[in-house]
């Protein structure tokens, strides 16, 4: 499997593989590289951003505080557009807390 490294600004192309029941990863040019192609090989994660409603008619954007398994993206999506946040809710604020039982929680990284 190929993929691009997105863990710094650098984008290293990787090369993920297994062999004897290792992951081997190659084209990394640090260890957070190495980690993120077995992690992307095995069980890949992704950060979720969307927007959600506030009580006085406008909108906050949003963003997990943690990567979620790719396999339950559209589950936190679904749990995000059934949050309805407070008017005055600040940027840092936590608006939903371990989501899904996943330990990850639901931050405003701005408004509108």
């Amino acid at each position: 499997m190929n993929t691009i490294c997105i863990m710094c600004p650098m984008g290293c192309p990787l090369t993920i593989e297994e062999s004897d029941g290792n992951i081997v990863v190659t084209g990394n040019t640090c260890k957070r590289g190495e980690a993120y192609g077995k992690d992307e090989y095995s069980h890949p994660k992704r950060a979720v951003t969307s927007l959600v409603k506030m009580k006085d008619g406008g909108v906050a954007s949003v963003k997990t505080s943690q990567s979620v398994p790719k396999e339950r993206i559209f589950d936190v999506v679904r749990f995000i557009g059934s949050v309805t946040a407070d008017s005055g809710v600040r940027i840092g604020d936590v608006i939903a807390r371990d989501v899904l039982g996943l330990g990850v929680d639901i931050i405003v990284t701005g408004r509108k």
